[in-house]
């Protein structure tokens, strides 16, 4: 049975500012590096794997591989994007000290059940800080906000069914 969240991995264009963005900006910590010189089929590399702690032991991880081709550009919040949770008064504090870096900043956002700001990492990712409210257990408890229902309707109306 799956218990939780070990880490997700990325690709970066540069370990040292990956670092820079998530332990020196957002504040999570290097916790481990391992340096890959050859792949589990045999072939040569040089690539970096970095892993960045959570405050709930999960990691957010990086491959710098230079050898290997990949099509950094900036990401649409529909495509990708890397939602962190953290207390509300976070939120603005993160929001102006992002401004005050010149790093990419929106928000704050609305979404009814979190309110979330915005920021894109040096890798074209875009990274949400998001904080729970009240209702935020209520809004996420498929028992009783219809989840299902929503996506059978959703697939339905894609097939050209009348649910």
């Amino acid at each position: 049975m799956i218990r939780k969240l070990h880490h997700n991995a990325y690709r970066c264009r540069d370990s040292e500012q990956t670092r820079r963005f998530y332990e020196d900006f957002l504040g999570l910590p290097l916790a481990g590096t391992l340096e890959i010189k050859e792949t589990k089929s045999g072939r040569a590399t040089h690539t970096l794997h970095t892993f960045y702690r959570l405050d709930d032991g999960a990691y957010l991880a990086f491959f710098e591989a230079p050898d290997m081709p990949f099509d950094f550009k900036p990401q649409h919040d529909f495509d990708l994007h890397i939602a962190l949770e953290v207390d509300a008064p976070v939120l603005p504090q993160m929001l102006a000290r992002g401004q005050a870096q010149g790093i990419e900043t929106r928000g704050p956002s609305d979404h009814g059940f979190i309110d979330s700001i915005y920021f894109r990492d040096p890798n074209g990712y875009v990274i949400e800080l998001c904080a729970k409210r009240a209702n935020h257990d209520a809004a996420m408890d498929p028992a009783h906000n219809g989840a299902r229902a929503k996506l059978d309707r959703w697939t339905a109306s894609r097939s050209g069914q009348h649910p």
